[in-house]
């Protein structure tokens, strides 16, 4: 695979639009193209840096027009493909269920058949590989073990049933045609040019503007939390290196509550604003809790530890405090 054209659907989004910069710096014969609709989601800022390089390509496109997208196979006739677009957001799926069912699933389907047709015969040297959340798995108890490649599928919103009924497609596209798939599950993200509506940049966003910070519940629900640099270089060893066919999970091994990490941003926020420690606290708000809201996510990384070498190596702090700092520097 040393030259070779690939696919990245989402690219403008927050996942893709990292994975974007991480591909052409550290793979200069690849030709990478960027598939994306351009929703409310994402935005060609986020790769500017890449913008005018000459193996980047961008094509607005979205992904449920099988016409439009067979066009790109045929015109590119890539290698692989690694599958990012979707709609994420859980409370817009309970409001727009349609949206993310067209999208996730409708969208991940008219990939695969288009992938299908373009690489008949010759699978072996190809990719098709889908990002996935832990969501699909459904909740964890206070003292449920992490969640494994082999744990029942449970998903509890619209959102992650549709991200649940996608994997299951790849997978038989796998099955039942020979199309070589990959699929990972990850643990909640944070980082650089996540969109403003996700918790971390929401909270930094309200501490600055000193408004209230809404918290659902009591904030005691739990979430495992990965670096996106770290989950990058996840997804370039899975694509590489990964057994075709099978999943891994991607966990960043650092549970928190959202109370926990909401107070700890304010720390940190309120520390780089030179405000008083804690000036920011009362802005917090508990709100009435989200339909469906699952109580705990943890994720068991151990297979692709052993398998891929892959270790997250952002401490939580280190990385959560660089994400206040480019959030601070986007809001100035």
């Amino acid at each position: 695979m040393s030259s070779q054209t690939l696919f990245v659907t989402g690219g403008a989004g927050f996942i893709g639009s990292n994975l974007i910069e991480h591909l052409i710096a550290k793979y200069p014969a690849y030709r990478i193209v960027n598939i994306d609709k351009l929703t409310y989601a994402g935005s060609l800022d986020n790769l500017r840096s890449v913008a005018l390089h000459p193996n980047y390509v961008f094509e607005q496109v979205d992904i449920c027009d099988l016409t439009r997208v067979r066009a790109l196979f045929d015109k590119y006739k890539p290698q692989g493909v690694i599958h990012l677009a979707a709609e994420s957001h859980v409370d817009r799926s309970i409001l727009t269920p349609f949206e993310f069912v067209q999208t996730n699933v409708f969208g991940t389907l008219t990939l695969l058949q288009c992938a299908r047709e373009a690489w008949q015969g010759e699978y072996a040297q190809h990719r098709f590989y889908h990002i996935s959340t832990d969501e699909v798995y459904g909740a964890l108890s206070s003292e449920g073990l992490p969640f494994t490649e082999i744990s029942r599928y449970e998903p509890h919103s619209p959102y992650s049933a549709s991200k649940a009924s996608s994997d299951h497609f790849v997978r038989a596209y796998n099955d039942t045609y020979g199309l070589s798939t990959l699929v990972s599950n990850c643990s909640n993200n944070y980082g650089p040019h996540q969109h403003p509506e996700k918790l971390i940049p929401l909270v930094i966003g309200r501490i600055v503007a000193n408004q209230p910070i809404p918290v659902y519940g009591r904030g005691d629900n739990v979430r495992d939390w990965l670096y996106v640099g770290d989950h990058v270089r996840a997804i370039d060893l899975i694509y590489h290196k990964g057994r075709i066919g099978t999943t891994y999970n991607i966990g960043g091994g650092h549970e928190m509550t959202n109370i926990e990490l909401v107070r700890l941003l304010v720390q940190i926020v309120d520390e780089k604003l030179g405000r008083k420690e804690g000036a920011s606290l009362p802005l917090i708000q508990f709100v009435a809790d989200r339909a469906g809201h699952d109580f705990r996510y943890a994720i068991d990384s151990t297979k692709i530890r052993n398998e891929l070498e892959w270790r997250p190596e952002t401490a939580f702090e280190k990385g959560l405090e660089d994400t206040v700092d480019w959030y601070l520097n986007m809001l100035k």
